[in-house]
């Protein structure tokens, strides 16, 4: 395929799923082994995540700017937010840094990718099935993430080990659920999540991406792709945080469990089909 449909393709399917519960790695990963690309030392994959993430800055600047601010005068929700974030981050950064190598040899291959997506869906059904019996309300609700504490952050990081472990699981999806069972509300989650994306993926994608410098001119397309993806990520994502946002605040997550688990299956399918790849 030409690498410049593949980069636009590519940067859609990143920018679509990087902040839905339903696995951007896993289907970034289904993507190319169906169009036949071959992401040297995964640069291309690196470079357009990090377009995603500056989805997330640029849609909540207004409100970093005002924390950031807020930090440095001492101000204690501030201070709470900032700190929530770091809490929740520490988990998944530490198992990061040590399995990083072994998690890439052995585990991101379609077929694990597939039962994540299989498990994980069962488990978001249940939960949002579990909160519809006990009359959760959320009708129109917004963020509150002044209100998020540090034993509910803990929740949400300890939550994002999965997806670490298990490709496929979902960054978002994972403390997504971990925010549900902590007590927050769907919104709050959901946006608290957008923000987690921001260190956890922009620290991994910066540090892959400089281990990666060597094999830059080796991406397929060179430059000029690499610009096309970032650049279709980056505004795909923004209109799907947007979207996301409206959506959670009159619905629940149960579409996408089941989005999950019939992706899942299909996969499994295409696996022994032989149409994709098994590794």
């Amino acid at each position: 395929m030409n690498p410049q449909l593949s980069a636009v393709l590519l940067g859609v399917v990143e920018g679509l799923t990087e902040f839905l519960p339903i696995s951007s790695t896993g289907h970034l990963i289904v993507a190319e082994n169906l169009i036949g690309y071959r992401d040297a030392g995964e640069t291309f994959t690196i470079v357009i995540q990090l377009g995603a993430i500056l989805a997330v800055v640029f849609y909540y600047w207004k409100l970093l700017i005002s924390k950031l601010s807020g930090l440095f005068r001492g101000d204690q929700p501030s201070l709470r937010f900032w700190l929530n974030i770091v809490v929740a981050c520490i988990p998944a950064a530490v198992i990061g840094l040590l399995f990083e190598k072994k998690i890439k040899g052995l585990l991101f291959t379609p077929t694990v990718v597939a039962i994540s997506l299989i498990v994980g869906g069962i488990i978001l059904y249940v939960i949002e099935q579990r909160r519809a019996t006990t009359a959760h309300t959320e009708e129109g609700a917004e963020p509150d993430l002044d209100r998020i504490t540090l034993r509910q952050a803990l929740w949400v990081g300890v939550a994002q080990v999965f997806s670490v472990l298990f490709p496929g699981t979902s960054r978002s999806g994972s403390s997504i659920v971990g925010g549900l069972l902590a007590g927050m509300n769907r919104v709050t989650a959901t946006a608290f999540s957008f923000f987690l994306g921001i260190p956890l993926l922009g620290a991994a994608g910066l540090y892959s991406l400089y281990k990666a410098r060597d094999t830059l001119s080796q991406v397929a397309g060179g430059t000029p792709a690499l610009l096309t993806g970032t650049v279709v990520s980056f505004v795909v994502a923004l209109a799907s945080v947007s979207w996301l946002l409206r959506y959670v605040s009159r619905n629940d997550f149960r579409g996408f469990a089941i989005y999950r688990v019939v992706a899942g299956i299909v996969i499994l399918v295409l696996v022994g089909a032989g149409v994709i790849t098994h590794t």
